[in-house]
């Protein structure tokens, strides 16, 4: 899964693309307005992590232009805890609405909430065949078996089971599964997808020739 965060304060801005990347996240920073519109609108990311006062746009500029053409969940992030905030910020679009300080366990719980919802899931759990798939815990299970897997196998197997039934590209996942840090080698996701079909069975990921990926 791959996060998106605007924020202008340094150090938090920092902290909590340190904490999103140590959960298994792919994370992109943007310090103001602008960046950060330029990021959601042009990239596909998963969740937006969206403070709202900013420097060169504010964030309800952000989330109205954004709105016009992306669903992308938005968590709004702002100190300002008065109601009318709140009304603003969900009635202009966002899909949640955490007030500084908040707790990092909190933030988690909101941003699995709001993909969740995305995807049109309504638990953390989701099982195809023998695996289940614990969002909130982040570990899967074949047969009850808790089943060892990188970070990045983790994403890539709940990012297909979010999206079960469709046919993922290849872009998509490359967009979804790493962020604009890293380095990506033309057959890292080739890598990750046989060492997921090893450990979870050599169906779970069908591949559909010259379109992508898919769990049925």
């Amino acid at each position: 899964m791959r996060i998106l965060i605007v924020e202008d304060e340094p150090d938090l801005l920092r902290s909590l693309a340190q904490a999103l990347r140590e959960e298994g996240y792919a994370v992109d920073t943007a310090p103001d307005g602008e960046e950060g519109f330029y990021k959601a609108d042009n990239y596909g990311y998963d969740a937006i992590c969206l403070d709202v006062m900013l420097p060169k746009m504010d964030g309800w500029e952000i989330l109205k232009r954004l709105r016009k053409t992306k669903k992308t969940p938005v968590l709004m992030l702002t100190a300002r805890d008065q109601t009318r905030d709140r009304v603003r910020g969900l009635d202009t679009g966002a899909d949640d609405y955490l007030v500084k300080p908040f707790d990092l366990d909190e933030l988690f719980a909101r941003l699995r909430s709001i993909i969740r919802r995305s995807a049109n899931k309504t638990t953390n759990e989701i099982q195809i065949g023998d695996v289940k798939i614990d969002t909130a815990a982040r570990n899967v299970f074949v047969k009850d078996k808790l089943v060892e897997l990188t970070a990045r196998e983790y994403a890539l197997v709940e990012f297909m089971a979010l999206h079960r039934g469709e046919v993922v590209t290849r872009t998509q996942l490359y967009e979804h599964l790493f962020d604009e840090n890293d380095e990506t080698l033309s057959n890292l996701l080739d890598v990750h997808v046989s060492n997921v079909r090893k450990k979870l069975g050599a169906e779970f990921i069908v591949t559909r020739r010259g379109h992508g990926y898919c769990i049925e």
